[in-house]
């Protein structure tokens, strides 16, 4: 039997298990107050365990809002909070996005607006492809809950330091957020388990830039302060989301006739597929934070990953957000080789499989 084939039928019955696991753990529930982990099983797939209490950062465009749907249907996660910042879309448009994704998801995770300026504090305009509203320009924004009072950065570092060990945060956009919990209070941000990023464009190229992709472009100096922090960072780049992984005209006729999320999710994708098809890639789109988020649910789903330590330009001109990763094992004849490789870059993944595995986990 072929690997994918391996791996989907794990999915499988994975996706069952979480299924199960959904009848006993809300999203952005308390887990019905057991906090008790069992330090024993770590390699226990995370459908059997109790769910995985996540942060969810995002600048909230269409393929941010796919994300955060597959992380609600998902099972696996409590969600307890999802924080927002300017990138694809201003803050507020961002927070609105996020809260109607949430909602047509059945999830009930309160929303934090975060940052509306950068890591420097320079007021950014927020660049999507996505449509003027970041999510297709299809009328779909209508949450009726709104977001919360809280700051982003006050709600990461209250949460962070009331689950020690435990909070995964998972960033989707810029990670101005995450760098000025850093600068804030860096003691209690060690206390992060993993930060997962969909950042940088990985070993191959990029979309900002033929070198930089554009969540790092929008904010280099925080994704620089986030990879010199020495915490954990598992990072999804954008080589992982082209070729097989790309959603094609086909894929998005199955989303569409799947039900309601499918039909939000399709609509949403509706101007950045004009847009491709315009520069001459008809047919076919990427998705990454969707894969990125595939590979914080899913084990089997990450085929490889090196470690690594991460170095983001800063410095203006060509190599501008560029992130250069330097692998450990690998000897350098000239350059250092005495890094912290705090970094895990996800080099291999199951991409073929990876729209069928999106659209069974959110019409489960």
């Amino acid at each position: 039997m072929r690997k994918h084939q391996l791996h989907t039928a794990f999915i499988s019955l994975f996706i069952i298990l979480s299924m199960i696991l959904t009848l006993f753990s809300g999203c952005g529930g308390t887990n019905n107050g057991n906090d008790q982990k069992d330090e024993t099983s770590p390699a226990v797939p995370a459908a059997a365990d109790e769910p995985r209490k996540v942060i969810i950062d995002t600048d909230t465009g269409a393929d941010d809002a796919s994300a955060l749907i597959l992380a609600a249907k998902s099972g696996v996660f409590d969600i307890l909070g999802v924080t927002t910042l300017v990138g694809n879309v201003d803050l507020a448009q961002s927070s609105r996005n996020a809260l109607a994704a949430l909602e047509l998801a059945g999830c009930e995770a309160p929303v934090y607006p975060g940052s509306s300026e950068n890591y420097k504090g320079e007021r950014i305009e927020a660049f999507s492809v996505f449509g003027a509203d970041g999510m297709g320009d299809a009328d779909l924004i209508h949450p009726k809950g709104s977001a919360q009072d809280k700051d982003a950065v006050d709600f990461i570092l209250e949460t962070v330091a009331k689950y020690p060990g435990e909070v995964e945060i998972i960033a989707l956009g810029p990670a101005t957020n995450i760098a000025k919990a850093i600068e804030r209070d860096p003691e209690t941000m060690k206390q992060v388990k993993m930060i997962w990023s969909m950042g940088s464009a990985g070993l191959g190229p990029g979309n900002a830039s033929p070198v930089a992709e554009f969540n790092v472009y929008a904010d280099p100096d925080a994704y620089k302060v986030m990879l010199d922090s020495g915490l954990s960072i598992t990072v999804v780049g954008l080589d992982m989301c082209g070729g097989e992984a790309q959603w094609t005209d086909e894929d998005f006729v199955k989303l569409d006739s799947s039900g309601e999320i499918g039909r939000f999710v399709t609509a949403s994708f509706g101007k950045i597929r004009e847009f491709y098809a315009a520069n001459g890639s008809a047919g076919a789109v990427s998705n990454c934070d969707s894969l990125a988020m595939m590979c914080v649910i899913f084990p089997e789903f990450v085929n490889r990953s090196i470690k690594c330590h991460g170095s983001c330009i800063t410095t203006p001109g060509e190599t501008y957000a560029q992130v250069i990763f330097y692998q450990e094992g690998f000897t350098y004849d000239v350059a250092a080789n005495d890094y912290i490789y705090n970094v895990s870059l996800v080099n291999d993944a199951d991409r073929l499989d990876y729209f069928d595995l999106y659209l069974q986990t959110i019409t489960k």
